[in-house]
């Protein structure tokens, strides 16, 4: 679903080159659930934007869904975005002018959607988070928790074929972190595959399977203590 080979991300400033990836070879399988740890710089970032397709790789092939996404136009890479990867952001990034239906309906109309497929859509994923009771609620009328299941509810939206959660639960209190958790394993049961970056390895073991990304090099991949 997801294959990377030889994939390699430098920047060139004036007469400096860094090479903040180094290549390597990725694949994920639909269904999986991995999580990529490594220290703060170490290229995590850098990473979760080429898999989702905000930054174009150096070198390298990277198919998504068996298209080749190098070379893409940003129009091109634009679409696929919105009909194949969910974003979830550590800072929720919620419009606080609309309330929780607005929001989640909000990436569905830049797609060919009517509008009745798109209430249908907008309250089924709401249901899925837990939370179709306060469509009519504004975020700053919710918990961090529940912001960021709306969150994963507008990422849902959409039927994404895999989710690219960036520190999903780095604003979180341990225990609205365990709901988040909860959450995206029961999503990741019924189908949808994840990438999670997350500096907590506690949570990173939840996954079913670790990525180590240190000064720019991807380890040998290995699978999570407990799934």
């Amino acid at each position: 679903m997801l294959k990377m080979r030889g994939v390699a991300k430098s920047f060139t400033t004036d007469t400096v080159k860094t090479q903040a990836l180094q290549p390597f070879d990725l694949d994920i399988q639909q269904g999986e659930f991995v999580a990529v740890v490594g220290p703060s710089g170490s290229g995590k970032t850098t990473f979760l934007n080429i898999a989702g397709l905000l930054e174009e790789h150096s070198q390298g092939q990277y198919l998504l869904d068996n298209q080749d996404t190098t070379g893409l136009s940003d129009k091109h890479k634009s679409s696929l975005r919105n009909q194949k990867i969910g974003f979830i952001f550590q800072s929720f990034n919620l419009i606080p002018e609309l309330n929780l239906f607005d929001n989640v309906e909000m990436p569905l109309r830049y797609r060919d959607f009517s509008a009745k497929e798109r209430t249908e859509r907008v309250l089924n994923a709401l249901e899925q988070v837990g939370l179709a009771g306060r469509k009519s609620h504004y975020p700053q009328q919710l918990s961090g928790g529940q912001q960021q299941r709306v969150a994963i509810a507008r990422a849902l939206a959409g039927s994404p074929s895999f989710l690219l959660a960036d520190e999903p639960t780095g604003n979180l209190d341990s225990k609205m972190a365990d709901g988040i958790m909860a959450l995206l394993k029961d999503i990741n049961k019924q189908g949808t595959s994840i990438l999670m970056v997350t500096h907590d390895m506690e949570q990173a073991q939840q996954a079913g399977r670790i990525v180590e990304i240190r000064d720019g090099n991807l380890s040998e991949q290995k699978h999570a203590i407990s799934a």
